[in-house]
């Protein structure tokens, strides 16, 4: 730990981000196949493949709000054990992660039994069309069970990022995305339990995931340690994690919402046509793949950019962030100039139906449009969580989806039937990457000269 400490304090600062990042990015990229492999499976199975995708498509918002639940703990409490690294306090640092722990574990086994118990009522709420409601309830009440797992194997990953080790958070999540990957066929059509075999496949890796996960925090090269003594309530810490992941958990959630907005509104303006809640499916998974891996860009620069926070290291800070900046943004016009050239690629990766197909070649680019701005709402937006700026990242979170998706959804779905559905996407995306971009390249500077002058007094008090 010590090494790490020196690299995250003065080693090189390129070398060190693409050290830091390209673990990250490929974990979401893993996380991204974990995603779509249980769709891209149950699109394949004969005679209803396109009512099984319109089936996960109702419940993945459902598996996302778990995930933000996830995001709220672990991307709350990492960032926070690693300002204390960055402060030499060890010990609250442990503390922070022992909470974590503890705060996942209890919100763990209140949504398994909320999404068990009321798993139909759920997916009907959520749009789902009548011919998929079956397949829908089958999958969440499977998923339930693990849900647990989920929680944990997602919420304490960040914890072994916060100390440098990228790779091997990076290879947590890759073992239970191999495994998922390979149980996925085997239940799905070897035992035919369609798309619960699914659900099981999933819920299986992430309990794998979660055992090497746990593993790791009992080695050596592990600062943090599971310890009963450290585990005892404090609400100065919970509420300390609270604040700095709300705006993570905002972002997660209000994902969430605007796929449940989606799916509702397509339901009413198409009478329930299960193609189009299946094209959403398929370009809510583009939309990921652009996505994803700029988050991962923004949580693998965390540590580094809390730690050097900490120390009030505002050079290291500029310089970092504007290596990021620019790998970012070159990622993100890239893809985004394939998905909108080749719109039809993601239909054939489900193997849908040629009607699908037709939806997706004609509304994908209208639906990706914005996502070029994601290199500083996802990016930017997660490094200006691990700088502690609660209230303007949580305000960044509500404006995009809220504020400004949400209405307009319902709007030009109002006068355009399904079509605003799609358009809304990448309307919303670009005005609010704007407003994003405005606001953070305008404070990270006074953020970091603050940060500078408060580290500089508190040094000089202490002499």
């Amino acid at each position: 730990m010590v090494n790490m400490e020196q690299e995250l304090a003065s080693g090189k600062i390129l070398p060190l981000v693409f050290k830091l990042t390209i673990p990250a990015v490929i974990a979401q990229l893993i996380t991204f196949l974990y995603n779509i492999v249980d769709r891209i499976f149950v699109a394949k199975i004969a005679d209803y493949g396109m009512d099984a995708l319109a089936a996960l498509g109702i419940v993945l918002p459902i598996t996302l709000i778990i995930t933000a639940f996830a995001h709220l703990i672990g991307l709350g409490g990492s960032p926070r054990a690693s300002f204390k690294l960055g402060e030499g306090d060890s010990e609250e640092a442990n503390k922070v992660f022992n909470t974590s722990f503890v705060m996942l574990t209890i919100i763990g086994v209140i949504i398994s039994l909320v999404t068990y118990f009321l798993a139909e009522p759920i997916v009907i709420l959520f749009g789902c069309p009548d011919t998929a409601v079956k397949l829908a309830t089958e999958y969440l009440q499977i998923y339930s069970i693990g849900t647990i797992f989920v929680l944990l194997a997602q919420g304490l990953n960040p914890f072994i990022t916060a100390q440098g080790f990228s790779f091997i958070a990076m290879f947590s999540v890759l073992i239970g995305a191999i495994i998922n990957i390979a149980l996925d066929p085997l239940f799905i059509f070897v035992f035919r339990m369609g798309v619960k075999g699914a659900s099981l496949a999933t819920i299986l890796s992430q309990f794998i995931s979660f055992v090497w996960i746990l593993i790791f925090f009992y080695t050596k090269n592990s600062i943090f340690k599971l310890r009963f003594s450290h585990m005892k309530p404090d609400i100065k810490r919970i509420s300390a994690i609270l604040s700095l992941g709300l705006s993570p958990f905002i972002m997660a959630i209000t994902e969430c919402a605007i796929q449940i907005v989606f799916n509702i509104n397509l339901n009413m303006s198409t009478g329930g046509n299960k193609d189009y809640t299946a094209s959403l499916t398929i370009m809510l998974s583009a939309l990921q793949l652009i996505s994803l891996p700029l988050n991962g860009l923004g949580y693998g620069m965390q540590p580094f950019v809390s730690y050097n926070y900490g120390k009030g290291d505002a050079y290291r800070l500029k310089k970092s962030i504007q290596y990021v900046t620019i790998i970012a943004f070159i990622f993100a016009v890239t893809i985004w100039s394939i998905s909108l050239a080749v719109p039809e690629l993601y239909a054939y990766i489900f193997s849908a139906s040629s009607s699908v197909k037709d939806i997706c070649k004609q509304y994908t680019p209208y639906f990706l449009m914005g996502s070029i701005m994601f290199f500083v709402q996802m990016t930017l937006q997660n490094i200006n969580v691990a700088l502690g700026q609660t209230k303007s990242s949580l305000l960044l979170a509500v404006t995009r989806k809220v504020i400004i998706l949400i209405p307009l959804c319902f709007t030009l779905t109002h006068f355009m039937g399904f079509k605003g559905v799609y358009l809304s996407e990448g309307i919303a995306d670009l005005v609010a990457g704007v407003i994003t971009s405005i606001v953070i390249f305008t404070t990270f500077p006074r953020i970091f000269k603050k940060r500078e002058r408060e580290v500089l007094d508190k040094n000089e008090s202490n002499l």
